[in-house]
């Protein structure tokens, strides 16, 4: 082997190493893993109650991930579980009707799962976020309107944070949970705004 042939060799190497390590960084730099913050993150739901008022609650116990690609958004997935033991009304009463067989059956169902399977940008700070909801042992999917509200250090606690505003709508019955249609109504309304940190360095 000549001369040339080793230098052209030795060279070849060293671009590919250095291409490698450039295309590990910006892998690095394009993909993050947030945790939901549970402490400023809210998920709310609306319920109309024979069109007299707007029955309002919210589940107190949740976790999620959300893994963000800054570079192509689309590659990013969200995984979010509910403890369904964890629905309140604000009043024991309609509590206890909710955590029954008649609603959520908590007792053999004290999950709720949704697992993101597509991101489609719709504006620069909105997205459609299609989804697999997992309620009551059934699975159907759903869209989340989301709103991107900020991305930046938070100076408290010198982390990485980011915030969202997302809401959506479902029909319970196609869940199953289809009693007492005539009282309240099929169509439920969500709302949430949440926070998330990342994981790992900042």
């Amino acid at each position: 082997m000549t001369i040339r042939y080793i230098i052209a060799f030795l060279l070849t190497i060293l671009y590919l190493t250095g291409y490698n390590s450039v295309y590990a960084q910006q892998s690095e730099e394009c993909n993050e893993v947030y945790e939901i913050d549970k402490k400023y993150t809210n998920i709310m739901w609306y319920a109309s109650r024979m069109g007299f008022s707007r029955t309002i609650g919210k589940f107190e116990e949740f976790q999620g991930t959300i893994n963000l690609n800054n570079c192509n958004i689309s590659e990013s997935n969200i995984y979010i579980t509910i403890d369904t033991n964890s629905i309140t009304s604000g009043v024991d009463e309609i509590d206890q009707q909710l955590k029954s067989r008649t609603f959520f059956d908590v007792e053999n169902y004290p999950e709720a799962i949704f697992e993101s399977t597509g991101i489609t940008l719709t504006e620069k700070d909105t997205a459609e976020v299609k989804g697999n909801f997992t309620m009551l042992g059934s699975t159907h999917e759903i869209t989340l309107e989301v709103r991107f509200n900020k991305r930046a250090i938070d100076p408290i606690i010198n982390r990485m944070r980011t915030g969202y505003s997302i809401k959506t709508s479902i029909q319970r019955s196609r869940w199953g949970m289809d009693q007492l249609l005539a009282f309240v109504s099929d169509d439920i309304n969500i709302a949430i705004e949440a926070e998330a940190l990342r994981i790992g360095l900042n």
